[in-house]
């Protein structure tokens, strides 16, 4: 389905489902990130000290990915709404930040490694 919408599409089904709703007096920008942040605690918990094997275990589980899924949904329905709200071209953010984090980490420096930019 992924290759079936576009993002603005999403921005859509989600302006109009909280319209509906009469939302818009809910969603300002501090209220959006607190959404977000606290959709990903709660991604964050479902793997909380677990190990590589569980967690390849609970991935493969259809009801635990379901609930993986939710969590993931919950968190882009929070970017979403943010970018739809306050006019974020999310596709032309990602690929501004990914040329700006090429030149922090350029591959010959930064393959194979997990340093921060201002370590390697």
């Amino acid at each position: 389905m992924d290759k079936d919408i576009t993002i603005e599409e999403l921005k859509n089904k989600v302006q109009v489902f909280c319209e509906v709703r009469d939302w818009d007096q809910f969603h300002n920008p501090k209220d959006l990130a607190i959404g977000i942040s606290t959709e990903a605690g709660e991604l964050l918990d479902i793997f909380r000290f677990k190990t590589q094997e569980q967690m390849d275990t609970m991935l493969q589980d259809k009801e635990k990915r379901e609930s993986i899924e939710e969590e993931v949904s919950d968190i882009f329905y929070f970017i979403l709404r943010f970018a739809q709200l306050y006019d974020i071209d999310l596709a032309k953010a990602l690929i501004d930040k990914l040329a700006k984090n090429d030149l922090k980490y350029p591959v010959e420096k930064s393959k194979g490694k997990n340093n921060k930019y201002n370590e390697i």
